[in-house]
């Protein structure tokens, strides 16, 4: 079988990766760097639970091939700390109890960080048209709403 050698840049931190040319970015984040943040539901790029950001872009993994990713910048849910200290995103998603279950929860917080890059004020709408792709089963999204909404003030408050 043929393998191939990748480095990656995830999280900020350079890995070298020997793997199958067919292998996906979230097999070879899940299983060989063992980043299960990222997690596997459909494998069809329908529910949006495998997100990351590939240069910061949100992508769903479970379709992009690891070699793609070779020389690109990769951030999964694990890289979004820093120093310590909870995103603004993420420390939204606990304040405003938009986390239910957790599992579409990593996607959702990366999903919407994409969103608030390009779009630092939004309207509940736009943010719930940038989150279309990401399905979750446990709530009726307001809570994840209010949480984006949220984080974009404090957001706004430190730049």
């Amino acid at each position: 079988m043929t393998r191939i050698a990748l480095q990656l840049s995830i999280n900020g931190e350079r890995h070298e990766v020997v793997t199958e040319p067919h292998r996906t970015l979230l097999d070879v984040l899940r299983a060989d760097l063992g980043l299960t943040g990222t997690k596997e539901n459909c494998l069809e790029a329908e529910c949006g639970v495998c997100t990351v950001l590939l240069d910061g872009r949100a992508v769903n993994a479970c379709i992009l091939l690891a070699a793609q990713c070779q020389g690109r910048d990769v951030l999964t849910i694990e890289g979004l700390e820093r120093d310590g200290r909870l995103h603004p995103l993420q420390q939204a998603f606990i304040d405003h109890g938009a986390v239910q279950c957790g599992y579409c929860i990593p996607a959702m917080i990366l999903s919407a960080k994409a969103f608030l890059d390009e779009c630092p004020a939004p309207t509940e709408s736009q943010v719930r048209e940038a989150l279309a792709g990401n399905l979750c089963r446990c709530t009726g999204y307001q809570k994840i709403a209010d949480a984006v909404l949220a984080a974009a003030r404090d957001l706004a408050h430190l730049r």
